[in-house]
This record gives C-alpha cells, structure tokens and sequence, in this order.
C-alpha cells in the first residue's frame, strides 16, 4: 500500500466500522447512549490529518511488515482513537469552545442539559458528560491492539503514558505560567512530539517485527523527535497566528489559556520592559481581539516567531540525516522524507 489516500480511507473505513459496530451493540439498552457514539463519531469522521497511522504505517513497512496487512490501519486506528479521546479531555481542561469547526462536545451536553431544565449544574453535567465520552473512546482505542506482541505492547503503554504525563505538564506549566524555554520544549516534546511522531514509527517497527523494529528504534527517534517537536511548533504558530477558518480553532487560545508553548517562551527570554508588561496579559481568559493582537505584535516584534521558524527549519533538517534509506525496507524512506515536509509545512 504505497498510496497515502488508500492507506487513510483504510484507517477510516476501520474506525466507522468499530465506532458502528459498538453504537449498535449499547445504543439499544437506552435511548440517550447513542448521543455518545454520535459524539464520538463527529469528532473521529469528522476530519484529521491521519498523520499518526501515516508514521505508524511507514514505520512498520520499514520493518519489513506487509504493505498490505491488516495490521497496521488497526494500529493507526486504534491512535487515532487515543487521539480522539485526549481531544475530549483537552477541551474541557481548556474550556475550549470549539473544536474541527464545531461546537466541543462539553459545551453541547451542558447546552442540552440547560435546554432541557434538568437538575444540577449545566456545566458540570456538560464536562462530565465529555469526560466520560473520552474514556469510552480510550476503551475503544485499546480494544484494536489485542493483536500487539508483547514487545509492541510495551510501547503503547509507554505513549499513552507520555501522552498523559504531557498534558499533566502543560496544566502545570498554564497554572504556574511556567515561562522558561527548556521547560516548555520538554511540554512541547513530552505532550505532542513524542506520541504524534516517534511513538508511532516505534509501535509500526515493532509490530512488524520485534527484531528489526528494536534495531530500528534509535534511528527512529533520531528523526522522530526533532521532527515531533516541530510539529507541535507549528501548532503552536497556527494556534497563535492560524486563521480560524482554517484551523477551525480560535486564534490566540494559547495566549487565553496561558499555555506554557516555546514561542511564548522566547518571546519572554528577549523581551524588554515595555514588552514584558504586554506578554504579562497572557493567560488571561477575558483578553479582547485587541489585546491578541497586541501579543501577536510583541511575540513578532522580539523576534520569537521567526526564531520559531529557525527552529523548524532546523529540526526538520536534523530529522532528515537520520534517516539511513540502506536499512529501511519498502518505500518507508521516501514516505517519512515526504511527511517530514507535510508536518513542518502545514497550515492546519
């Protein structure tokens, strides 16, 4: 399967087919449950980059596994829906709005819930409504992995771990408005970096073939954090530059939230007295357009965002090197050239 469009209507055409198959075997015991899968449903079908099946496939095809397997759209289905699930946790830790150009999932429970004049507190029913909708998508995550070997098994336990103690760092690091750039890069790399890019070739490799994945691994990494870090780097450009037509996020979320990002941080790093009193408004949730706008100018003006720049440009070189075309099998080395260029260049 050397075809981008095939290997993802794979992916996708497993993931409609697990989240189906569950609505249709819990939705009949009450009425109200299939809100859940309709939910999940919206979020998982309803667009993504399916950039994590990508590194997982071309990490197994590297390994020598089957092009053509099963195998591998299962792993990358079962990310996504680990994806998918964090999505529903971070919104309402970020008490996000939106999320793909839709209303977020905890918004719409606690809309439903005021609408309909039941008891209790509307938000509070929204948010635990949408917390348990994203433990329902874990579940269904690591309900496709019960083929992994024991080795590959260890390796997703290590990125759902990751995963999680990533977005504990980056809640810690809003609430302590943890400015220092070392700090956010390892938010940066620890929250994103490692279980979009790296995590997902070693689980592929490994999956394959347990001998040559291991081998595989150092390399791998070699290219897929560097090039992980600069992915979250673009996110966090798009989330405070994007359009939100575009992104379907709204911009200047992060500077709202008070995210602890490695653009923020470098703005901080080089800011002058007037400047620091304008970046010091950050994580402020009632900040106006205006106020954004006067961020957006600071971080401009210090020099961080094309420092940011630098930084991708950089990595994505780095990642490059790594990469030795004499031990990858298959087209894996031409694909993960290609998706280096995807993840470092994107504009959503």
């Amino acid at each position: 399967m050397s075809s981008t469009s095939e290997l993802i209507a794979r992916v996708d055409a497993l993931l409609a087919q697990t989240l189906e198959e569950n609505q249709q075997r819990w939705a009949p015991l009450q009425q109200d449950l299939h809100t859940i899968f309709e939910e999940i449903q919206a979020l998982v079908l309803g667009g993504g980059k399916r950039l994590r099946p990508q590194f997982t496939h071309w990490g197994w095809v590297a390994a020598g596994g089957d092009p053509t397997s099963a195998e591998s759209p299962r792993i990358g289905a079962a990310i996504e829906l680990l994806h998918a699930a964090a999505l529903f946790h971070d919104d309402v830790i970020d008490d996000a709005d939106t999320r793909r150009s839709r209303q977020s999932t905890h918004k719409n429970f606690a809309e439903s819930h005021s609408t309909n004049g039941w008891v209790g507190e509307s938000r509070r029913f929204g948010e635990g409504s949408a917390i348990l909708i994203g433990d329902i998508t874990y579940v269904l995550s690591d309900s496709l992995t019960n083929s992994l070997s024991a080795e590959a098994r260890l390796i997703w336990h290590d990125l759902r771990l990751e995963m999680n103690i990533g977005q504990y760092l980056d809640v810690l690091g809003s609430a302590r408005q943890t400015r220092e750039i070392a700090e956010a890069d390892l938010i940066c790399r620890m929250k994103s970096a490692k279980y979009t890019i790296e995590r997902p070739l070693h689980l592929g490799a490994v999956a394959a073939d347990p001998k040559r994945g291991s081998a595989l691994m150092p390399m791998l990494s070699a290219y897929g954090l560097p090039l992980g870090d600069a992915f979250q780097m673009r996110d966090d450009i798009l989330g405070a530059f994007g359009d939100t037509a575009i992104t379907g996020k709204p911009v200047g979320g992060d500077f709202r939230e008070g995210k602890p990002t490695p653009l923020l941080a470098r703005a901080c790093a080089v800011a002058t007295g007037q400047q620091a009193e304008v970046l010091n408004m950050v994580g402020a949730p009632d900040l106006s357009d205006e106020d954004i706008a006067k961020i957006q100018q600071v971080v401009t003006e210090t020099g961080a965002l094309q420092a940011m720049e630098d930084v991708i440009s950089m990595n994505h070189a780095q990642a490059l090197r790594a990469l030795k075309k004499s031990e990858m099998q298959g087209e894996s080395f031409d694909a993960l050239v290609h998706l280096a260029d995807v993840v470092t260049q994107r504009v959503i």
